[in-house]
């Protein structure tokens, strides 16, 4: 879990930021919204912050100036917004190495984006978390497999991310390193095991299996279940049946 804090000369957008967006679902913790740089400043001072993410304009110290401050610091990641995408804005944040640039009003899929790359930084850079980001890794987690678990017949990556609002690409990296295993490896290990249990019941025809657990074609369901368990379907219920 990571320290963000947010900088805002208009109390309602600072406080509004911290407190719509999931911040803790995707790693990050809101320290503390601040209307004035400076008093973000002196936060800074006595308490971890990995992330500053502030306005540009701002009455005492502006958001190009603060960047400077933290420039070459790896340990703090600056990302500004503005409602004005000017030339002299831009130039002026690659050139202190903020991590991104966003526009007001914030997308909720920018900023998303924007911080599983500020993650994905911060974890290469080798800065440590807050305390309490185990936990939160295994509620995720534990979420997706009970997500493939009820909809393993219409699960998706994409809809898996949206649950625990994360990016695709970040969640499949993600689950993997987290579990062990992959999302669509799980996906696949669900739906053969609920085909066995389908399999088991004499009732239940081929076609209709192939359906339950998310196949439209019988055929490509065969050949995914021979590569899983090394006999077809049909071979399978057989032994079943002589076992039984």
């Amino acid at each position: 879990m990571y320290s963000l804090i947010i900088i805002d000369d208009e109390e309602k957008i600072a406080s509004g930021i911290g407190a719509l967006f999931p911040w803790e679902d995707i790693g990050f913790h809101v320290s503390g919204t601040f209307t004035r740089a400076c008093d973000a400043l002196e936060f800074i001072k006595e308490n971890q912050v990995d992330v500053v993410l502030t306005d540009v304009e701002m009455p005492d110290i502006n958001g190009i100036d603060l960047a400077q401050r933290f420039k070459g610091d790896e340990k703090v990641q600056v990302v500004l917004f503005s409602s004005y995408d000017t030339y002299e804005y831009l130039r002026a944040a690659i050139k202190n190495e903020v991590v991104d640039f966003l526009l007001k009003p914030i997308k909720y899929s920018q900023l998303l984006e924007c911080f599983d790359g500020v993650r994905e930084k911060l974890r290469h850079k080798g800065v440590p978390g807050m305390s309490g980001g185990e936990h939160r890794e295994d509620r995720v987690t534990g979420k997706i497999k009970e997500y493939l678990d009820i909809h393993y017949q219409h699960a998706t990556l994409e809809d898996a991310a949206e649950r625990v609002n994360m990016s695709p690409s970040y969640l499949s990296r993600f689950f993997k390193e987290k579990s062990g295993i992959g999302f669509r490896e799980l996906l696949l290990k669900t739906r053969m095991e609920k085909a066995s249990e389908l399999l088991g019941d004499q009732g239940c025809k081929m076609c209709d299996v192939a359906y339950l657990i998310g196949y439209d074609n019988p055929k490509n369901f065969s050949r995914a279940f021979k590569a899983y368990y090394g006999m077809t379907p049909v071979e399978y219920r057989k032994k079943r049946l002589e076992e039984i």
